[in-house]
């Protein structure tokens, strides 16, 4: 125990983020306590009595066998939900199933939205250490600042107003980085599959995570593959196997959502809608200004960060490495399927492409501390985060009034 509790565990940086993340749970629970229960929208109680029948053995959610009330297909559109694996049902009602309280209770309010602000705290560690591994101490301070202090993450942490998009976000950015990671280790002169089995397991439950929230982030997998092999480019076999071998886990995981009933299983990938979008949209103006909107309603900062981090990217070589890179192409991705989807309410691929915007943003402000302008690019950041983290205080604090 002693090797395991250091200063490079727990320093410092680490202390700091930490209390980053008490301030996001204290946001959290805040925004928990000034919604109305009686407004909760009837999804969102449709959703939890789906997940709670499951969880006591009557049918599986998001099949034709949880349907629990009639209105339960109109909101999903079918007999088997199109867009979620019965994960998306049973993470929400997993409290519940424990505590079984009434919807029209505060407790019950408290307990559907606990595993969610848990999740969101995960995300923004998680996001804290890969800007971190990345960029030093400064790229994972900007980071989780922008993260603890984004309104969409917070919406998305509580379910104000939102979907519970916070765990396929979470999820979704495991994928990336953890590919990426076990990319890193193909250089060692070791037996690939079975030297890195915690990390391709730790990317199979990345990836059932976040297709079990949302079965179109199944569109990542060849993203994550043509990086793996531009990583490891000598160890294609390799990165075939793991990758092949971490999607298998991941298929199992999804098999265990439907607690292992192979018809239900087969009938709701086969009903499963990969985008619910359309190329006309590319020629919607409308479509681009609702993009600009999410990322602007992430936090004015993003407003100002984002152009000058495009600026900075394109015309300073030493920026365009793979680190900064990869954030951006995976964001770039998540922004185009946002356009393309523009109908889509609490569309997940806005929230994901902010997130990976954060880590962006985070490396070009690390890049720019290590030039001649370090002070005044210190003092502009620091400034900036600052008045975001401010912006957001206020917009709380007339919440709640």
């Amino acid at each position: 125990m002693g090797t395991f509790f250091t200063r490079e565990r727990f320093g410092t940086p680490q202390i700091l983020a930490g209390f980053l993340l008490l301030f996001f749970v204290a946001e959290c629970c805040w925004l928990i306590a000034h919604q109305q229960v009686g407004i909760i929208v009837p999804e969102d109680i449709s959703r939890v009595q789906e997940g709670w029948s499951q969880w006591h053995g009557n049918g599986i959610a998001g099949t034709a066998t949880g349907l629990v009330n009639p209105g339960s297909i109109s909101m999903r559109s079918a007999a088997y939900d199109p867009d979620h694996s019965p994960l998306w049902y049973l993470m929400e009602s997993a409290p519940i199933a424990v505590f079984n309280v009434a919807p029209d209770s505060r407790a019950w309010l408290w307990l559907t939205r606990a595993p969610f602000v848990l999740i969101g705290a995960l995300l923004g560690a998680s996001l804290w250490y890969v800007s971190r591994r990345l960029y030093g101490n400064a790229g994972g301070y900007t980071a989780l600042a922008l993260f603890c202090f984004s309104p969409s993450v917070l919406r998305a942490s509580t379910l104000w107003v939102s979907p519970p998009n916070i765990a396929a976000a979470w999820g979704t950015f495991g994928s990336v980085f953890t590919a990426i990671a076990v990319s890193h280790t193909l250089y060692a002169p070791r037996e690939v599959v079975l030297w890195n089995w915690r990390r391709i397991l730790l990317l199979g439950i990345s990836l059932a995570l976040a297709v079990g929230c949302y079965f179109s982030l199944a569109m990542i997998v060849p993203l994550l593959l043509v990086y793996m092999l531009y990583l490891a480019t000598h160890r294609s076999a390799a990165v075939v196997a793991i990758l092949g071998t971490s999607c298998a886990v991941a298929l199992i995981l999804l098999f265990a959502d439907y607690f292992f009933h192979p018809s239900l299983f087969a009938h709701g990938l086969a009903n499963a809608t990969l985008l619910n979008g359309t190329a006309a949209a590319l020629h919607l103006w409308g479509s681009y200004l609702q993009l600009g909107r999410e990322i602007a309603s992430s936090g004015p900062i993003l407003v100002i960060l984002v152009p000058v981090g495009l600026v900075v990217w394109a015309a300073y070589r030493r920026s365009r490495y793979f680190g900064n890179s990869a954030p951006l192409v995976v964001a770039l991705f998540f922004m185009a399927l946002r356009v393309l989807s523009p109908h889509e309410v609490g569309s997940i691929y806005g929230l994901l492409a902010v997130v990976f915007l954060f880590v962006f943003v985070a490396g070009i402000v690390a890049d720019l501390l290590e030039t001649a302008a370090r002070e005044l690019t210190m003092a502009v950041v620091i400034g900036l985060l600052a008045a975001n983290a401010l912006w957001n205080l206020i917009g709380l604090y007339r919440l709640g009034a």
